[in-house]
């Protein structure tokens, strides 16, 4: 008996360790990816069997990341309320349920509730972990939510291969079938590790100059001017990086070499998923890197390098994109410098608005994303009237200008913020939002 109390307590405390729930964490979000950035192999396929039209189809994808993102306030809050498990393990129904009926959809309102599905399965899953990462590490936030969403960033490289394989010897409802079931059954077996975040009495009192001493609660968060002037930057650069990641298929064929083969370590593979496999490592590589260097040299500094890199990068590809080699080096670019938001503002906003509700406020502001992705329908019919240039300029100029905004307004309206939440921050609060401090229970 005593044996077999010392063996549970054992596996207790593994499963409270912060690492093991980390590791837990990017695992899921890992299995979710393929819901966005797999997205790009299926469109032409899907069109070729039901000649639906790619701008019908690609608003199933926006409508996707609408829901994914728009509803993680919500998700955020039952996080916050009833912990990770039940929601992730909810949301890995959906997320098999949401591929099945891809697979099966006869009609375009099918395959329109089955994005909706999806995209509730991936907002459980994403608005969980990462909130649970700024909890489990008030040290280290910058780090601990880079890292979590790589898995989110990088997850779909390792399966974007077999995936683009199996559309093209099986057909695209395999994939979607045989995908959907795996990565549901996985996340549902991960679910099963994951418990409510206590970090460590060493990691809590960690001080940090940049953080809040005061926990707000999304209504007075959304209250604050600050937080618009961060949900306007996180959709400006969100944008281009959002257009990329749908349309990179599309834009490869109209520029006539998404299947040209291409050498890779003794194998050929066709440029469009050679290019996909290099955009998800690089949207997963800088994640975590950018995360490690804000919480060293503060949020808004890595911001401004970021923002500007992705404009620079869109720019690229405007110009010398035509160019199939140095239209994978500045597609991965892009995805080098756009996957920075992913890190970068969950970090800024628990710093800003406190760690007690950092999921739901962390997921509120997610919602961004969702909004960035009505951009996507809009791209392709300019790119239908326009061409392709109009597009990355576009996206271009207003992620260079969130950069510049970073530096010049968002960091004295953060600092202000902060310094004035200190000693009298009932006052303070009252200032900003007009409401008494709540505990956010």
């Amino acid at each position: 008996m005593a044996h077999t109390d010392r063996i549970d307590a054992s596996y207790t405390a593994r499963r409270h360790n912060r690492w093991v729930q980390l590791v837990a964490g990017i695992a899921c979000m890992g299995l979710v990816a393929n819901l966005q950035y797999a997205w790009t192999l299926f469109v032409v396929p899907m069109d070729s069997e039901h000649h639906w039209g790619q701008a019908a189809i690609q608003l199933a994808f926006s409508l996707f990341i609408v829901t994914e993102t728009w509803l993680v306030p919500v998700e955020g809050w039952l996080v916050d309320r009833f912990g990770p498990r039940p929601v992730v393990m909810g949301g890995a129904c959906c997320v098999a349920l949401g591929w099945l009926l891809d697979a099966w959809a006869p009609v375009l309102p099918v395959l329109y509730v089955a994005a909706v599905i999806s995209g509730i399965g991936a907002g459980c899953v994403y608005g969980t972990c990462v909130g649970t990462a700024l909890k489990w590490f008030p040290d280290r936030r910058g780090l601990a939510a880079g890292m979590t969403a790589a898995g989110f960033g990088a997850g779909a490289a390792l399966t974007v291969i077999p995936i683009a394989r199996m559309i093209q010897h099986s057909g695209y409802e395999t994939a979607f079938v045989f995908f959907g079931l795996l990565q549901g059954v996985c996340i549902m077996a991960l679910a099963l590790v994951m418990v409510r975040p206590k970090p460590p009495a060493h990691a809590a009192g960690v001080k940090r100059i940049v953080a809040t001493k005061t926990d707000y609660t999304t209504r007075q968060m959304v209250r604050a001017p600050l937080f618009w002037v961060m949900y306007a930057m996180f959709v400006c650069v969100a944008t281009g990086g959002i257009i990329a990641t749908a349309q990179i298929g599309p834009i490869a064929k109209s520029y006539g070499f998404a299947s040209m083969p291409v050498a890779f370590m003794s194998m050929s593979l066709p440029l469009l998923t050679m290019t996909l496999s290099i955009n998800n490592l690089c949207n997963g590589l800088t994640r975590p890197l950018c995360g490690f260097i804000s919480d060293r040299i503060g949020r808004e500094n890595t911001m401004f390098m970021t923002f500007l890199g992705e404009g620079l990068a869109l720019l690229g590809l405007r110009y010398f994109g035509h160019d199939p080699y140095l239209f994978m080096l500045f597609s991965g670019l892009v995805f080098l410098f756009y996957g920075d938001i992913f890190s970068n503002f969950p970090a800024t906003c628990a710093d800003t608005f406190g760690a007690r509700n950092a999921a739901g406020n962390a997921g509120t502001l997610y919602t961004a994303k969702g909004t960035a992705a009505l951009m996507v329908p809009i791209a392709t019919l300019l790119a239908v009237h326009g061409g392709w240039d109009m597009v990355f300029d576009f996206a271009a100029c207003i992620a260079m200008m969130a950069g510049v905004c970073a530096k010049v307004v968002l960091q004295p309206m953060r600092r202000r913020w902060i310094f004035q939440s200190g000693e009298p921050a009932v006052r303070a609060a009252k200032a900003f939002v007009r409401e008494p401090l709540g505990s956010g229970e």
